[in-house]
């Protein structure tokens, strides 16, 4: 695949920074990590920037993932774009494909003759974030998948074993009815990042095609195959709850948290990063559990795929080696087993290295937090497939958007999940092909 010069524009000169021997090397990391997750990653650059004194990283949140790409983007047009950028999963697609713009990890730690062993990065993450040929594109970091969370004490109020939570559609949609008639908590289900989570996992743990080339790994010219059967019958189940009652649509991406955070709803689907958050501020007893599934369509569900980020190493005109030689060994640092387990342990996403994984498990960590396995459970459930890789297509966040377009017209009282993604499939399309005739495809 061509690498298009995606980030066009003018350049200006960027100060040429000094060496090590003379000064730190001043590095730039724009993140889009802000709350408590904030808090445990800038205690990590801290750490960092004391145990040395060659780099001094400098860590900026520049808001939510879109606002922080886009912020990347303009700092690049004008020549100075932050050393590292973190890129949510759905960007992968598009920084692949950056030209100029970024330096592949791979060939980052091969010029700076930095250490990097791919292979300590768990398959799952390493996988996504790989380039076509299987080298390192970017670096793994906040990897998590998605997981229902639900609220024991309001299980248990309903008559519901707050042990036992609903394993199948079918089990939740009469697990929801009863809550919703108990009126245990103002809504029975509501979910975060929609599409993420009901189209995306969906597709990875029924084993079903989200799109033509793999879902979009094998070549450019994928299109949409979210029309299909499968996806249809678990949009109609949504629609049909929502119009009962015990569904609650509340909005795209993160913004339904404080739903289930509040005490609003006694089951939410959301990241399993969430867990920091919840631990902090949930006033309630409460679990995850495994994706819900659909036994009509797979008899046993298969892995889900992973969300969350990776860190691009960022290009500028007049940038140094020495500061490109910073990035790789604070890179390097964060994929240390004692900074991925304390990572993962402060806010519930997953250790992206065996090695943190094994610390974890070394210290108790897994044992003594109920729960907190699940996700790596969910993420290493066998065989991967094609439709369980993960989602790689041009353009991805413009796609989320609309299927959950095309979702929320339906909420507005036609509640037709086919109407719905016959239009987002033919939207969506029109997206893909643009994006594959700009990089020349």
């Amino acid at each position: 695949m061509k690498r298009r010069t995606l980030l066009t524009g003018s350049a200006a000169l960027a100060l040429t920074r000094p060496a090590f021997a003379a000064a730190p090397a001043r590095i730039l990391f724009w993140h889009a990590m802000n709350g408590q997750l904030g808090d445990v990653l800038n205690r990590l650059v801290d750490r960092f920037n004391k145990s040395q004194s060659a780099v001094a990283v400098d860590a900026v949140f520049k808001g939510g993932y879109p606002e922080t790409l886009t912020a990347a983007i303009a700092a690049w047009r004008a020549g100075q774009a932050p050393n590292i950028v973190m890129v949510f999963d759905v960007g992968t697609a598009t920084m692949i494909a950056a030209g100029p713009a970024v330096k592949y990890a791979s060939d980052l730690f091969k010029e700076t003759g930095v250490p990097l062993d791919p292979t300590r990065y768990i398959p799952a993450v390493r996988g996504y974030y790989s380039l076509p040929d299987g080298r390192m594109g970017s670096m793994p970091f906040n990897s998590s998948t998605a997981v229902m969370w639900y609220n024991q004490d309001a299980f248990e109020k309903a008559g519901l074993d707050p042990e036992k939570p609903p394993a199948t559609w079918p089990e939740l949609v009469a697990a929801a009815k009863v809550l919703k008639e108990k009126k245990v908590t103002e809504f029975a289900v509501t979910s975060s990042w929609p599409t993420w989570v009901h189209f995306e996992q969906f597709s990875a743990i029924h084993n079903v095609a989200f799109a033509t080339e793999a879902d979009g790994f094998k070549g450019l010219g994928a299109r949409l195959l979210v029309d299909s059967a499968p996806f249809v019958r678990n949009l109609q189940t949504l629609l049909d709850m929502s119009k009962d009652g015990t569904f609650k649509y509340a909005g795209r991406d993160n913004i339904p948290d404080p739903v289930f955070y509040s005490g609003q709803a006694a089951i939410a689907f959301n990241s399993s990063a969430s867990r920091g958050a919840l631990v902090k501020t949930a006033k309630f007893r409460f679990a995850d559990a495994f994706l819900p599934y659909h036994p009509e369509i797979i008899k046993k569900p298969i892995n889900s795929i992973i969300g969350g980020a990776s860190l691009w190493t960022m290009t500028a005109p007049h940038r140094t080696a020495a500061e490109y030689k910073a990035v790789a060994e604070f890179l390097a640092f964060l994929g240390q087993p004692p900074q991925d387990a304390e990572w993962a342990a402060g806010t519930g996403y997953v250790p992206v290295t065996f090695a943190g994984s094994d610390l974890l498990e070394k210290q108790g960590y897994f044992a003594k937090n109920a729960g907190t396995k699940l996700p790596v459970l969910q993420l290493e459930r066998k065989p991967v497939t094609d439709n369980s890789k993960g989602i790689r297509l041009g353009d991805m966040p413009e796609l989320r958007v609309i299927i959950e377009e095309e979702w929320e017209k339906e909420l507005q009282g036609g509640f037709d999940a086919k109407r719905a993604l016959t239009n987002a499939v033919a939207r969506g399309n029109k997206v893909l092909t643009a994006f594959q005739h700009s990089v020349g495809g």
